[in-house]
C-alpha cells in the first residue's frame, strides 16, 4: 500500500501537464513539417518565403510582450487568471494549426497566394501559442517557489511532452513522412482535437497562487492607484527593470542561440536526411521512427536526470550539454559524411540534446522571475512578462534560421535540384550535399561556444540546494 501511495498523482501537476500534451501533439508537427511543406509542395518562391518569416518576426517582437503585459496586469478575467486565459485561449490554438495544412487553392510554383497563406499561418499559429504558453509559463512559477515542487512539475510535464511528441512519429508512420498527404491532413485534424481537449482540462483544473491578485503586482515600480494600469511609461519602467537584470541578458542571449539551432534542426531535419543518407540506407519507415526518437527521447533523458538535476542544478547540466554538442559536431566533421548511419545517429542526437536541455529553461527563468519579485518587493511576480520580454529576443530567431538556411541551400541549387532527385546532374547535388554536411556540422560548434560564453557568467546556481526560497502562499 505504501509504494501505491507514492505515485499517487498530484492534481496540480497533471492539470499543469495536461496543457504541455496538447501543446507538444501540435507544436512539434508544425515545427517540423512546416518548412517542407510550403517549399517542397505548396512551392513557394524564396522572396514569398523570405517576406513571410520577415513578417512573422515583427509579429513575433509585437505581440510576446504585450500579450505578458496583459496578462499580468490586466483587470479582465480572461487574461489576468492563468486557467482562463489557457481555457479561452485553447480553441483558437488548435484552429490556428491547422490553418497550414489545407491550401487555399491549387498552387502554382511561385504563387503569391502561398506567400500569404504562409504568412497568416505562421502569424496566427504564434499569435495563440503565445497566448495560451505564457500563461502555462506563469503557472510554472506561481503553482510553488518551491525547487523540488518545479520539478515534479517539469517531471509531469515531460511524461506529458513523451506522450505529445509521438505525433511525429505516427505522422511520419500514417503518412508516410507527408507523402500521403490526404492522411496527413486527417492526423492533424485529429491531433488538433485531441490538444484542444487536453488544454481545455488545463482551464478548468488548473490554479495560481495569484490568481486573485489585483494590478498591485507592479508595486515595485509604481504606488500611484489611480494610475492607468495599461499606461505606456508602466510598461516601459516594467521592460525596463527586466531588461538590466544581468542574469535575464544572460540568459535571453543564450536562449537566442539555442532556439536558433533548435529551428535549424526542426524545420531543415528531413530535408538534410533525404540528401545526406540514400533511400537505400534509410527506408521510410525507418526515418519515421528515426524523426519520432528525436522527438521522444528528449523527455526520456529529462526524466532520467530529475536526480542529476536535484544534485548538482540545471546550471551545470546546460553548460555541459553544450561542450557535448560542440565535441560531437567536431567529431562528425572529422570523419566526414560518408557514414550514413552514424551521420543519421548524429543528426537524430543532436536534435534530442537541444530540446532536451530547451526543456529546463523554465528553472532559470523561474529563478529569474523569484529574484526580480524579491528585489522591487512586488506583492505578486511578472511572471508573464519576464517570459513575454525572453520571447521578444528570442522568438526572432525562429525566422531567421529557416531563412538563412534556405538562402544558403539556394545558392548552391536547392530550389532547381530538389525536384529532380537523382535525376539531376551529380557534380552539383555532390557540391549541394557537402554544403549541408558542413552546415549540419559547423553551425553547432559556433552556436555552442557563444552559449558556453553566454551562460557561463549566470549567477543563480544554487536554487537546487535551497529548500524553500520564500513561503508558498
Amino acid at each position: 500500500m505504501n509504494a501505491f501511495r507514492n505515485f499517487r498523482v498530484n492534481r496540480a501537476a497533471l492539470a499543469y501537464a495536461m496543457t504541455t500534451l496538447g501543446a507538444s501533439m501540435i507544436n512539434n508537427v508544425f515545427g517540423f513539417y512546416y518548412v517542407k511543406l510550403f517549399l517542397n509542395k505548396y512551392q513557394i518562391s524564396e522572396g514569398a518565403f523570405h517576406q513571410s518569416q520577415v513578417v512573422y518576426m515583427v509579429w513575433n517582437a509585437f505581440n510576446d510582450p504585450l500579450f505578458g503585459y496583459l496578462q499580468d496586469n490586466s483587470k479582465m478575467p480572461c487574461c489576468s487568471q492563468r486557467r482562463l486565459s489557457i481555457l479561452y485561449g485553447a480553441p483558437f490554438y488548435s484552429l490556428a494549426f491547422l490553418i497550414a495544412w489545407f491550401p487555399w487553392r491549387t498552387y502554382t510554383p511561385g504563387d503569391w497566394m502561398s506567400g500569404l497563406h504562409l504568412m497568416v499561418a505562421l502569424c496566427a499559429f504564434d499569435g495563440m501559442l503565445t497566448f495560451v504558453l505564457l500563461a502555462q509559463c506563469a503557472l510554472f512559477t506561481e503553482i510553488s517557489s518551491n525547487h523540488n515542487n518545479r520539478l515534479r512539475l517539469i517531471k509531469y510535464s515531460q511524461v506529458a511532452s513523451l506522450i505529445g511528441s509521438s505525433s511525429v512519429l505516427f505522422c511520419g508512420v500514417l503518412s508516410n513522412n507527408m507523402e500521403d498527404f490526404a492522411s496527413f491532413q486527417a492526423f492533424a485534424v485529429l491531433i488538433a482535437v485531441l490538444s484542444c481537449v487536453c488544454m481545455l482540462y488545463t482551464g478548468f483544473h488548473s490554479d495560481s497562487r495569484y490568481d486573485n491578485r489585483g494590478s498591485d503586482s507592479v508595486s515595485g515600480c509604481d504606488h500611484t492607484s489611480h494610475q492607468s494600469v495599461l499606461s505606456i511609461s508602466m510598461l516601459r519602467t516594467l521592460i525596463w527593470q527586466i531588461l538590466t537584470n544581468r542574469d535575464f541578458q544572460l540568459f535571453v542571449l543564450m536562449n537566442f542561440f539555442h532556439v536558433f539551432m533548435l529551428s535549424f534542426f526542426n524545420n531543415f531535419m528531413m530535408i538534410f536526411v533525404e540528401h545526406l543518407i540514400p533511400p537505400d540506407v534509410l527506408p521510410s519507415l525507418a526515418k519515421s521512427i528515426m524523426y519520432g526518437a528525436g522527438h521522444i527521447c528528449p523527455q526520456l533523458l529529462v526524466l532520467s536526470c530529475r536526480r542529476l538535476l536535484q544534485g548538482v542544478g540545471y546550471y551545470k547540466i546546460i553548460l555541459c550539454s553544450f561542450y557535448v554538442e560542440a565535441g560531437m559536431a567536431a567529431a562528425m566533421l572529422m570523419l566526414g559524411r560518408q557514414h550514413y548511419y552514424i551521420v543519421a545517429f548524429f543528426l537524430t542526437i543532436n536534435l534530442v540534446l537541444r530540446q532536451a536541455s530547451c526543456s529546463l529553461f523554465g528553472l532559470p527563468l523561474a529563478d529569474i522571475i523569484d529574484k526580480d519579485m524579491q528585489q522591487y518587493k512586488r506583492s505578486a511576480p511578472l511572471s508573464s512578462m519576464v517570459f513575454g520580454t525572453n520571447a521578444l529576443f528570442t522568438k526572432p530567431a525562429h525566422s531567421l534560421a529557416p531563412m538563412l538556411v534556405l538562402s544558403i541551400v539556394n545558392q548552391f541549387g536547392y530550389e532547381k535540384l530538389k525536384d529532380l532527385g537523382q535525376e539531376a546532374n551529380s557534380s552539383d547535388l555532390e557540391s549541394l550535399h557537402n554544403v549541408m554536411f558542413y552546415l549540419v556540422c559547423v553551425a553547432p560548434i559556433c552556436v555552442a561556444a557563444a552559449q558556453v560564453l553566454a551562460w557561463k557568467p549566470f549567477s543563480i546556481r544554487q536554487s537546487h540546494s535551497v529548500e524553500t526560497k520564500c513561503i508558498d502562499g
